[in-house]
């Protein structure tokens, strides 16, 4: 019985260890998640249909960034144009804010809410 027992601990150590080597992986710039040293940023997506969108993508830093626009499908990505950064538009004083989701939801569920 005891020439069973340990390749089975050795068996269970090894899948114990595959969280942990997963949870390090994540946190290590070797997972492609490193948001530190990003060098890209979506500006602005707008979607044609279902499965076509126009996205804006920053890409560099400093004097190098620069603006592409992407045209996206399913089976490809497109450069459309590339161009300087350009100024973040803000919001116009007094413009009216959308609600929030959470309102909206409330509002169709009969609940708490303005009823407009």
């Amino acid at each position: 019985m005891d020439s069973a027992l340990g390749p089975l601990l050795s068996f269970a150590f090894v899948i114990a260890l595959i969280p942990v080597a997963l949870w390090l992986l994540k946190r290590t710039p070797l997972g492609g998640m490193a948001a530190t040293g990003s060098t890209m940023r979506t500006v602005s997506v707008l979607a044609l249909s279902g499965t076509q969108r126009i996205v804006t993508v920053e890409v560099g830093s400093g004097e190098d960034r620069r603006w592409l626009v992407l045209g996206v499908t399913p089976q490809s990505i497109t450069t459309l144009h590339t161009m300087a950064p350009q100024a973040e538009p803000v919001a116009a004083p007094g413009a009216p804010v959308p609600p929030a989701f959470g309102d909206l939801l409330s509002r169709l569920k009969g609940g708490r809410g303005d009823a407009k």
